[in-house]
């Protein structure tokens, strides 16, 4: 069941996320859809009342995205479409791609936080993105494995399973007068 949440939650976040006017141009597509992963993974997190997990997302996805930046103004690669590159062409920021860093942080956060059931789509909707962006010759395969690559890294330092809250809590204490022990529930 919660697959089919995420698969509509997905499809609703496409329709806003997608520019305005209709376009079969499969690189505006896989921006939408880059743009709509976020999202997505931020709602799972606020419908499940994770606020760890929201963080652990916004950090996550704030690393790579800015390692990504980062990188792109020290690697000079030249895009696939403007080959051979102008000495002073705009162009020469195709490494690593920042469109598959915003879609792959959030699909292996939703992975690593929620499992596969949350993961598979959302890899599924990222691997879209990249090939998106090699399919326009805006990157080549390369810049979207390091971005993907690097998402997968930030992730691994930063995401942690989740686990849901239970009603029962358990507490133990140590004093000098004795040992504590406690068990509640919450409705």
């Amino acid at each position: 069941m919660n697959a089919r949440i995420l698969a509509c939650a997905l499809a609703g976040a496409l329709c806003f996320a997608l520019p305005a006017r209709a376009s079969t141009n499969t690189e505006t597509l896989g921006t939408g859809v880059a743009i709509a992963l976020p999202v997505v993974a931020g709602g799972i997190t606020l419908w499940k009342d994770d606020f760890t997990g929201s963080a652990q997302l916004l950090t996550s996805t704030f690393l790579t995205v800015g390692t990504v930046y980062g990188l792109k103004h020290f690697v000079r690669e030249c895009r696939p479409f403007a080959t051979p590159c102008a000495p002073n062409s705009p162009n020469w920021n195709s490494f690593p791609s920042d469109t598959s860093a915003l879609a792959f942080a959030p699909a292996q956060f939703l992975w690593q936080r929620y499992g596969w059931q949350y993961g598979v789509p959302a890899y599924a909707a990222a691997a879209f993105v990249g090939w998106s962006r090699v399919d326009a010759k805006q990157h080549h395969w390369w810049d979207v494995a390091t971005s993907a690559a690097i998402s997968l890294g930030y992730n691994e330092l930063i995401t942690t399973r989740y686990r849901p809250r239970s009603g029962f809590y358990s507490d133990l204490q140590a004093s000098p007068d004795g040992v504590y022990a406690s068990l509640n529930y919450r409705w």
